[in-house]
């Protein structure tokens, strides 16, 4: 009975690993995506994005499931958000700032509080 245990508690820990992997490159991304000339956000981004889909179904039925929803949303609206508002950019490279600034502030906001639910052991609200 303790084998089972054993590996309950292996698979938590594995899974927490990668909620740490993705969190901290979530984080990464909300800070580096208001210096101008940073490629490697985009990068990130889309890494993060894929541990995310990939591990999401190992996590089935834990309170880890809850994690993975809410960085893969994360990721989306951020991504998102990021994308429709390169015209700004374009445009005039203040505005650009500005809003790139807003959407890493609320990116970061949803990945420290993410960060501190895991390692808290709490699930995310839906």
């Amino acid at each position: 009975m303790n084998d089972v245990i054993d590996i309950e508690d292996d698979r938590q820990r594995s899974l927490k690993t990668v909620g740490h992997i993705s969190y901290l490159l979530h984080t990464i991304v909300a800070l580096s995506a208001v210096v101008p000339g940073v490629q490697a956000s985009i990068a990130l981004l889309i890494v993060a994005f894929i541990i995310d889909m990939v591990k999401k179904d190992d996590a089935a039925g834990t309170w880890q499931e809850s994690h993975f929803r809410w960085r893969i949303r994360s990721v989306l609206w951020a991504g998102a958000l990021y994308v429709v508002t390169i015209p700004l950019w374009i445009l005039l490279v203040l505005p650009g700032w500005i809003a790139w600034v807003a959407i890493s502030i609320w990116f970061l906001y949803r990945v420290i509080r993410g960060w501190v639910n895991l390692n808290a052991g709490k699930a995310m609200p839906q």
